[in-house]
């Protein structure tokens, strides 16, 4: 549903138009130092309107705590965070109501919920929410640091292009959005995080990586270019007992479970499915499909808001992961 996590539960919650967005965080250990500053460099790296081709929609996005931090700290109680929306415009929404917008959920949630969701902005399937897992993904980082575990992400490719201006501008000169990959890394890990088969460390970051609107594919290590490899060369040579492998084509995971090594992982982020570009989609008062373009305020390329999100979703999977092996205290 919308949560996630064993011990280290996030759920999140809200709509795109509604009076707010936010989390609770359930398992968070106690004695944690958290204030309002902490989360306000994250939040900024995922702001829209703040970088070439974002949508210019601004929100202050000042995280209102509402419970489980006391006098700056973690109590161990079940931590709530609202983010108030001020900055929305619904009746770009309104007027194409009948009208399912391409490559959106507009049609398989009106069908899903029976015409009773909040279709404003998308509702609870907006990218608005990301606000909410970037604000799970200060917390459970600030709880990794304690064990120096660092994790960073970063776009590695815009349209096809490493020089990223040169592929934002594809989308510039053609008039439409555009897609990336973007890559994740953590160092630090101890060996053992993770579980055979269902619960494996890759199932884990690939049910999170998903929850980010717009992820479509995403691969560990040398990933689909292992397809065309020999097994004599993908194969990582262990060199000590710590796990150390010569080199890291398995991404730092073998068997499901953390081997000691850096994860490495990338995810695929399709364009935008908000383009000015004419498309064809159903109206389905009238039951004839007719030409279609999206109005408002949008991102022609959701990648570059994307590396935040990434760093945020990994890190309460393996904040999640430790707490279950015991590796960090419930009292920090």
């Amino acid at each position: 549903m919308n949560s996630f996590g064993r011990i280290f539960r996030v759920h999140i919650f809200g709509e795109s138009h509604g009076e707010s967005v936010g989390l609770c965080i359930d398992g968070c250990p106690a004695g944690l130092p958290l204030k309002v500053d902490d989360f306000l460099p994250d939040i900024e790296r995922r702001k829209g309107g703040t970088q070439k081709v974002t949508t210019p929609r601004q929100e202050s996005d000042l995280p209102i705590f509402k419970s489980g931090i006391f006098n700056d700290t973690t109590t161990g109680a079940p931590i709530t965070i609202l983010f108030e929306n001020n900055n929305t415009r619904s009746g770009d929404y309104q007027k194409q109501r009948s009208v399912p917008r391409p490559g959106h959920a507009d049609f398989v949630a009106h069908e899903k919920f029976g015409g009773y969701e909040d279709y404003r902005g998308g509702g609870h399937f907006s990218g608005r929410l990301t606000v909410a897992l970037v604000a799970a993904g200060v917390i459970a980082k600030k709880i990794l640091a304690t064990k120096s575990i660092g994790i960073t992400a970063e776009i590695l490719e815009i349209g096809g292009e490493q020089d990223l201006e040169k592929g934002l501008q594809k989308a510039i000169d053609a008039k439409d959005s555009i897609g990336g990959i973007v890559e994740c890394r953590s160092a630090n890990l101890p060996l053992g995080l993770g579980e055979p088969f269902f619960d494996s460390a890759e199932s884990l970051l690939s049910h999170a990586a998903f929850a980010i609107p717009a992820v479509k594919g995403i691969e560990f290590g040398t990933g689909f270019a292992a397809a065309r490899m020999f097994g004599s060369d993908h194969n990582d040579a262990l060199e000590n007992m710590s796990g150390k492998t010569r080199t890291n084509h398995a991404g730092g995971i073998v068997g499901g479970i953390s081997n000691g090594n850096e994860l490495v992982f990338r995810i695929a982020v399709k364009p935008t499915s908000s383009t000015p570009k004419i498309q064809h989609t159903l109206n389905w008062e009238t039951g004839v499909t007719e030409d279609f373009s999206v109005k408002g305020r949008h991102d022609l390329c959701i990648a570059l808001r994307v590396p935040v999100v990434l760093e945020a979703v990994t890190a309460f999977v393996l904040c999640d992961l430790m707490l279950l092996e015991q590796r960090i205290s419930r009292i920090l």
